[in-house]
């Protein structure tokens, strides 16, 4: 085991896959708070998106988009059927969803907070607006993945919204996540 990020990195890496199949089993929390406020991001502001990026997933280990171009990067995230909805609390950003549409289905692509606005109930109202968004959109399907190096809350809160998991995967630690 190798230490990084604030925690221990362990040998394998969990992942577990969790779907919504029908809008009666999501379990929204929103948050009755006039300092909240959730506005979609431009698909191609790349340089805000890469510090969202950053700030929200450095400290879980994500790593793959900041390792290719900032036109890569504008062209992936400007695919069609991609949303990306910033959280925004007095109008400082605190954290992003990211949903990308695939045929019928919805994933949750990517999902977090800003390490100083964790812990204060935000995570479930932000995932709660995604669902709500990919569900407004006509999705027959919500997906999401999580892994034992994301916030160790990730899980909890999807189960807590309704989810379930429908598949468990385990494998060596990538070494990428091991630096």
């Amino acid at each position: 085991m190798l230490s990084g990020a604030g925690h221990t990195t362990p040998d394998t890496l969990i992942t577990y896959y969790l779907e919504l199949t029908d809008p009666a089993q999501f379990r929204p929390a929103f948050i009755d708070d006039p300092a909240l406020d959730v506005r979609a991001m431009p698909n191609d502001d790349v340089t805000f998106y890469r510090f969202m990026y950053t700030e929200v997933g450095y400290q879980w280990r994500w790593r793959d988009r900041l390792l290719i171009s900032l036109d890569e990067l504008r062209e992936t995230i400007s695919q069609p059927g991609v949303s990306i909805f910033v959280l925004y609390v007095q109008d400082v950003p605190a954290g992003y969803v990211e949903l990308a549409k695939h045929g019928d289905s919805t994933e949750v692509a990517f999902f977090g907070l800003r390490a100083e606005f964790q812990g204060k109930g935000y995570g479930k109202h932000l995932l709660s607006f995604g669902v709500q968004q990919a569900w407004a959109d006509g999705t027959k399907r919500v997906f999401v993945h999580t892994c034992n190096l994301d916030s160790p809350h990730a899980l909890t809160n999807y189960t807590k919204r309704g989810f379930t998991v429908y598949r468990i995967e385990g494998k060596p630690m990538p070494a990428r996540y091991q630096e």
